[in-house]
Order: structure tokens, then sequence, then C-alpha cells
């Protein structure tokens, strides 16, 4: 009943008649690789919030659903596909055509809604956002000397595992802004590209590859051994920019950075998604670095090791709220983590519901959680 009642409720349409709204990047007009990547949040909010139960169900079971879809700038109509990819949602079928047909470019803004059980679609001219030529030129190196930076989680620095991930948008905008196009198609046909890397504290350099993988990139190649060269651990601070067709990178000394441990007793909070709920297919889905920083980060070496080999352990949790116990496993997905085994259950006996906030913490050798009213 209470997710009925959720699902009556419409304040995204009220408030703002397109709700999703995101500027178009280079994998996103890539005609030879034609999807529209969309976050998670976004989709299950604004877009599955208003599906059929059939719809939901599909995709649940199948990872992808198809509808109708609707060009509202044209009217033209086509259908496409939703599909599911964990941390994230692409928008698949006809899009590419809708690329080359409307001309889309990096840069633009495109506007999604569900209305009439059907998606609809906008790339208005007067929200056009140009890239301008100069932008295109080294200009974020003379913002900021380093445009990406990242702390490093755990399993950055596994060297049995090596390689760095990198989001999407950090590497597009700083590192594949610089490249001519045809090194850009190279990378979307064999989705790696062998790089030159240079140690920028050392000297040193290293011949790399930067790997596409959806909604992030991987540097590998030689990562394991920068992890041993340089000591790296948890909480250290990477340094990137490219420059002179080169992969730059630096962990100075003075900004390691202590991952905090008891300034928040719940560290990990997180809103409960239509996918957290679902009863049918029970997960709980918690961010890579949340997970890394906050409970990994206590996790014997041999723990994380079983983790990283079998995909999954088993852990044994608390509900802070009623003090019960339970067996589950946390299951590595790549870029995120699932809480399983006793989840459907905790949904159920909760009775919990879209929009409710989840805490979490790692505790003497426990996961602990709670969902207060």
């Amino acid at each position: 009943m209470k997710r009925t009642a959720y699902y009556n409720d419409v304040p995204q349409q009220v408030h703002d008649p397109w709700p999703i709204k995101k500027a178009l990047t280079f994998s996103d007009v890539d005609t030879t690789h034609p999807f529209l990547t969309l976050s998670r949040q976004q989709v299950e909010s604004n877009i599955l919030l208003y599906m059929t139960p059939q719809q939901q169900e599909h995709l649940r079971a199948e990872g992808q659903v198809g509808f109708n879809a609707q060009d509202d700038d044209t009217g033209e109509m086509s259908v496409m596909k939703l599909k599911w990819r964990g941390s994230y949602y692409n928008l698949i079928g006809k899009w590419g055509k809708v690329v080359r047909g409307k001309g889309l470019e990096v840069g633009q803004e495109i506007k999604l809604r569900w209305f009439n059980g059907g998606l609809h679609y906008s790339v208005p001219q007067q929200q056009i956002v140009a890239v301008p030529p100069i932008r295109m030129v080294a200009a974020p190196l003379v913002q900021d000397h380093w445009p990406i930076r990242k702390v490093l989680t755990s399993s950055d620095v596994d060297p049995h595992h090596p390689f760095l991930p990198l989001p999407r948008k950090s590497v597009e905008e700083h590192i594949l802004v610089h490249w001519r196009p045809q090194e850009r198609e190279r990378l979307r046909k064999d989705e790696q590209v062998s790089i030159n890397a240079r140690d920028y504290d050392t000297g040193e350099a290293h011949g790399m590859k930067l790997k596409w993988r959806g909604n992030y990139y991987h540097l590998l190649g030689k990562w394991a051994n920068i992890i041993r060269h340089k000591g790296l651990g948890v909480g250290k601070e990477i340094r990137l920019r490219w420059a002179n067709n080169c992969l730059f990178f630096s962990v100075p000394e003075e900004h390691i950075v202590a991952v905090p441990s008891g300034h928040d007793d719940w560290p990990i909070k997180k809103t409960l998604t239509l996918s957290d709920v679902d009863t049918n297919h029970p997960f709980l889905t918690l961010p890579g670095k949340a997970v890394e920083d906050h409970i990994l980060f206590y996790w014997t070496h041999q723990a994380q090791d079983q983790l990283r080999n079998e995909h999954q352990v088993g852990v044994n949790a608390r509900d802070d709220d009623t003090g019960d116990l339970y067996v589950m496993k946390l299951k590595w997905r790549g870029s995120y983590y699932n809480l399983i085994g006793k989840w459907g259950k905790i949904i159920r006996e909760k009775r919990l519901d879209v929009g409710r906030e989840i805490r979490v913490r790692w505790d003497n050798g426990c996961l602990v959680f709670s969902v207060p009213q």
C-alpha cells in the first residue's frame, strides 16, 4: 500500500516538466556505439517510478525493457529500450539515429521525462550549451594544474587486480578532450588505447593503457608497479592531467589524507530506490567508494583478497533498530557492491519503501544498519 501511495504522488512532474537534464558527453554522441547513459537515481526516480508494474518486472528479469519514445521537438516516434547496467542505465535502440538526425554534439543539453506511458525527450536550440573551440585547447590546465584528483581506495591499491578507475566525466573533459578524433574513435572501437604516462614526482616514464568501461575508464598496464614503487595506500591522493600527449600523475607526500573513522557514527547513508526495495530481486546497492572507505578499510588483507577472488564474502549483519542478527553476503560488482542474503526479509519486516534513508557502518567485525523513523 505504501508503494502505491508513493506512485500516486507526482511531485517531479509538478515542479519541473523536464526532471532529467544532461549535457551530452563524447560517449553519448558516439554513433559507432550508440547509447545514452543516464544515472540510476534519475531513471528510478523519474522514469521507472511511473512505468507499469509489468514493465518494471520485465526490466528486472530481462535487464532491459522496450517502450515508445517521442522527440518533442519534431513529434517523431520511435521504439527504444532502457537497459539496466547496475549503477546506471543506457538508452538504446534508435539512439544512433537520433544522434545523426538531430546532429547532436558534445555539450548540448538533452531533457527527458516520462509522460502518458512513454519517454519524451527534447534538445531545444535555446538550451544548447556550445563548446567553444578555445575551451577544447587545454583551458582546464590554466584554471587547475591538476584537474583530476582522487583519494585512493582499497581496490585502487590492490596489486593483485591492478587498475585505477577514473570517472568518465573527468576523463572525457580533461583527457579525451585533448585527443584527436581518430584517437577517440580508436578508443571507442577497441575499448582501450595505449598511452604514455609519466610520474611527475620522479620523472619515470611508463607505457600504460586507458580502458573504456562504460561509466568509468580504467588506467592499467604498469599500475601494479606504480603501487609498489610509490608505496601507495588507502587515503593517499593521486592527481592527473594530460599535457604534451602524455598522462602525468603525482602523489605528493604532503597530500596524504587519513580516511576518517569516527567523525560520523553512520558514514554511509543512502536514500532507498526502487531496485533497493524490490523483493523479487532483493539486494541493496552501495557505492564502491563508500564501501571501500568505510567497510573494507577495516577488513584484514585476507578478507579483502577473498572478496576480490570470489567476488563475494559472507558477513555478520545487525539491525541497530531491533538488535536482530543476520548472516548476509557482500558482493563485488566492480564500481559498486550489493548486500544480499537476507535483504528481502529485511525489506518485508521493516516495510522499507522508496525514499526511506538507510544508514550503514562497520563495527567490531559486523555490518550494522539502521532505518530511523
